[in-house]
């Protein structure tokens, strides 16, 4: 299957990370387990996963406060998106909240159903990829909205010593040779600028054809998570 979704599995209890680790890999997920919170953390960084399933209840750090660093730490900054769906065998509506809260995707109460899971592992991947199309979208309006902010500075750059080219040439050809001078450097100031015009769209032509290309259209994208779980759900 293309574009495999890497998933991190995290829980204290053995028996519960062979059996994640055994379905979802038979489902074609790329499956990364750690027994603790503080060997989540350490996967994270090398892994990078794209869903992390987290339980709540685990010895020295629990599951929030594996969200908290997650979500709050400065050093854990680029992983602070990383959606997170965490088990728990509280059902209080208050814990729900603070988990919410805290930045987590979906929760799943002890005792769980897997069919159950793995369509809330397929929403929340649904949903991501769709974020993440989101966000290359206004990155590539961004770049359309710095590049219109940088026409109107170099409009403005440019403007003043065109006209001085212009009076320099008028006087040039009314004889006043002396401004011959000042008309070469004019001349040589809007072409530098000019210049610096075609590099600065080249640059932000690759830029946004890099963000383009990994763009998918949201009908495009709905075919696609289509397609894959049903391959998913036919495989024995």
């Amino acid at each position: 299957m293309e574009d495999r979704k890497r998933i991190l599995i995290v829980d204290d209890e053995q028996l519960n990370l062979d059996f994640f680790d055994l379905m979802l890999s038979r489902l074609g997920f790329i499956v990364e387990k750690a027994d603790s919170g503080q060997a989540a953390l350490d996967i994270v960084r090398k892994f990078n996963p794209e869903l992390i399933i987290l339980d709540n209840i685990m010895p020295k750090l629990s599951g929030w406060e594996v969200t908290k660093i997650l979500k709050s730490n400065p050093e854990y900054a680029e992983y602070s998106g990383i959606p997170i769906i965490m088990f728990s065998a509280m059902d209080d509506v208050k814990d729900k909240i603070e988990g919410f809260e805290l930045g987590i995707e979906d929760y799943i109460t002890k005792p769980y159903n897997f069919s159950e899971v793995l369509a809330r592992i397929r929403t929340v991947l649904k949903k991501q990829a769709l974020i993440n199309q989101l966000e290359k979208r206004e990155a590539r309006i961004k770049l359309s909205e710095d590049l219109k902010d940088y026409l109107d500075g170099f409009v403005a750059s440019v403007e003043d010593p065109l006209k001085r080219v212009r009076e320099a040439s008028l006087a040039v050809k009314s004889g006043k040779t002396d401004s011959a001078d000042r008309l070469v450097g004019d001349c040589d100031i809007a072409l530098e600028k000019i210049a610096e015009l075609k590099n600065t769209i080249e640059t932000y032509r690759l830029a946004e054809g890099v963000i383009k290309k990994s763009e998918i259209g949201l009908k495009a994208l709905e075919k696609k998570f289509q397609k894959e779980f049903q391959q998913k759900a036919a495989t024995p």
